[in-house]
């Protein structure tokens, strides 16, 4: 009711870090959105924030930040968006106040599908939002199953399994690009009509294996910067 009434226009997440000793950083959410997207769009920020371990990090700040509303139900139909950071831009730089200026995505999520009685991303009055920061150039098609991951998982094991998935899967994709060798190619040959096999030679249909099924989330990477905005 706040957010309708703009009296209060956004919330803030408690800050938190990209790891023991990294970036410290927080998300900004306005609920009946911000700039173009108010009143159509749940819009939602990165903030990038001043930390005790600035000193020995890198910046700017250049690695791609994905936010993933979570689906409630066992659809797990999450909403997922990412965006690179612009590295000319103050928000990315090392802060020198609390807070760096927010950048993200305004146009995340339609208020129409939120507002839907029984919306499988509202429960108990209750949503729940994920920010990774991928430091190592996540696939976007990666991107499902990494968000798909038991939340209450410790960090190194989602990493591994993450891993896992993506050996997996080249492997998978390398065995299905292999051509055939001539020497493996099938050979069809024709018996003349005035010779008789002593039995019938049995017949085999190799199936290969079926492609993996994908999530049911929704993922859309944003890499152009027209589609990020600040806030002042």
């Amino acid at each position: 009711m706040d957010a309708q009434s703009e009296r209060q226009t956004s919330i803030y997440s408690p800050p938190f870090y990209s790891s023991p000793t990294g970036y410290k950083m927080r998300a900004r959410l306005y609920l009946h959105g911000d700039g173009n997207a108010r009143r159509t769009h749940m819009s939602l920020f990165f903030v990038l924030m001043r930390g005790p371990n600035d000193a020995i990090l890198k910046f700017p700040f250049n690695y791609k930040v994905t936010f993933c509303l979570y689906d409630q139900t066992p659809q797990l139909r999450h909403i997922i968006d990412s965006f690179r950071p612009d590295i000319k831009s103050n928000s990315f730089q090392r802060p020198r106040s609390e807070m760096n200026i927010a950048s993200g995505i305004p146009k995340f999520f339609p208020l129409a599908m939120i507002q839907q009685e029984g919306n499988p991303y509202v429960r108990d009055d209750t949503m729940f939002i994920k920010v990774m920061v991928d430091f190592g150039d996540m696939p976007k098609t990666l991107l499902p199953y990494a968000l798909s991951l038991n939340p209450g998982l410790p960090m190194h094991v989602q990493q591994m399994m993450i891993k896992q998935e993506a050996e997996r899967r080249a492997s998978q994709q390398q065995s299905q690009q292999t051509p055939t060798s001539p020497t493996n190619r099938p050979i069809t040959m024709t018996l003349p009509q005035n010779i008789e096999t002593q039995s019938p030679q049995p017949s085999f249909t190799i199936i290969p294996p079926s492609n993996m099924t994908g999530d049911n989330s929704t993922s859309q990477e944003q890499t152009n910067n027209d589609n990020t905005e600040e806030l002042e």
